[in-house]
């Protein structure tokens, strides 16, 4: 069946959106639409998984632990690797972010 990845996702919502598209048995697919959201204040995401996420609409910045960051833009993509500490610091407060995760072992 059809799908589209920016169809039915409102322009607000108090809350991020997490879509999963697929999962199977090494892998999962996620669409997450955030709307300025943050990781809250010392914490950090630490997943057991490897993460590969692309940006695909609005902005945002990812820090990883150590003092890396990276702003995101449109088509901008990263490969997180399982264990790698890493935080959103902020996304696009005017506009939602829309994000496609790959998470894979």
């Amino acid at each position: 069946m059809k799908r589209n990845l920016l169809e039915n996702i409102p322009e607000k919502a108090p809350e991020e959106l997490f879509t999963e598209l697929l999962k199977a048995e090494n892998i999962r697919i996620e669409r997450i639409v955030s709307f300025g959201q943050a990781s809250p204040q010392g914490f950090w995401y630490d997943q057991a998984e490897h993460e590969w996420v692309l940006l695909l609409e609005g902005s945002a910045t990812l820090s990883f632990e150590g003092g890396r960051s990276a702003d995101l833009k449109p088509g901008d993509f990263v490969d997180i690797p399982a264990g790698q500490r890493h935080r959103i610091e902020k996304t696009d407060p005017d506009s939602r972010t829309v994000w496609l995760a790959v998470f894979y072992r």
